[in-house]
């Protein structure tokens, strides 16, 4: 269960909530916004941080902040993630990425949006990008190590079954509970092996938002919490963005059965079209 998993122990809090790299953390040069939402966050208590390279500006908007708060740095679980398949290129981008964000090691590592067979033979065969991440981890470069997916369930079900991870990030809503694959395969398989469960794409980028049927930012977010995982990460545009997050966080309860049931069959029509991330069902 959650409070054992290994990315748990990684984290060493209880927390719920963590900010995701989408929103204003995925642009270019509009640095006011992004470090003024970043300070929101950890204002409001949030202290899970993600990125990616392949995020825009993410990287460096954590760097300047953290700069500018040096004595938070060490407060936080930050996190990032490296899309290369060889062993090599993935170095180069850990390389990169402590220093955009001006950190000694991560506190977790992801290989980023597995989606195919061709992936899974490129990093695990060799020269593959997983004797790099199983590197960073032995070397304390990264303190722990995961897998990221959203585009077929199969994909990702061999990755958390086949290697040696301490997390996995896939999406997590009552869409993706109606269609079914990442919600009633990867994360049972996740859990028998201790391995931790983050939930993404709980909002669709704002395309499941649609108060007058019921699905609140507050309600996606609750259901989501309500599931198997060990924390939600949310992307957040504005500082009232990120308070809002970590309030939800914090004051959530957990959604019984029946409101779960009620959710999914409201979706369930609309499921298929709206997992636009999906390249497989």
């Amino acid at each position: 269960m959650a409070g054992t998993s290994r990315l748990r122990k990684l984290m060493g809090s209880q927390e719920r909530i963590g900010l995701g790299g989408e929103g204003v953390l995925r642009t270019e040069g509009r640095w006011q916004e992004a470090l003024a939402m970043l300070t929101a966050a950890y204002e409001a208590g949030i202290r899970y941080y993600d990125s990616a390279p392949a995020y825009a500006g993410s990287e460096g908007y954590y760097g300047h902040f953290w700069a500018q708060h040096p004595e938070r740095k060490e407060l936080t679980f930050q996190t990032s993630k490296s899309g290369q398949r060889s062993a090599d290129g993935a170095s180069k981008d850990l390389a990169r990425t402590l220093t955009r964000m001006g950190r000694d090691y991560l506190g977790l590592w992801q290989i980023h949006d597995v989606r195919n067979t061709e992936d899974i033979r490129e990093i695990e065969g060799p020269g593959g990008a997983l004797r790099a991440f199983y590197e960073a981890r032995e070397t304390g470069t990264v303190r722990g190590i995961g897998v990221t997916g959203h585009h077929d369930q199969a994909v990702l079900l061999h990755a958390v079954t086949h290697w040696d991870v301490d997390s996995v990030l896939l999406p997590v809503s009552p869409f993706e509970t109606a269609i079914g694959g990442f919600a009633d395969q990867v994360i049972p398989a996740a859990r028998e092996r201790g391995i931790g469960v983050i939930g993404m794409k709980t909002l669709g980028a704002g395309n499941y938002i649609h108060p007058e049927s019921g699905l609140s930012p507050e309600i996606l977010i609750r259901f989501a919490l309500s599931q198997d995982v060990d924390l939600v990460i949310v992307g957040c545009s504005t500082a009232d963005e990120a308070r809002l997050l970590a309030c939800i966080g914090r004051e959530h309860t957990t959604m019984s059965e029946e409101e779960q049931e009620r959710l999914i069959k409201t979706v369930r029509p609309y499921a298929h079209r709206l997992a636009y991330y999906r390249g497989v069902f």
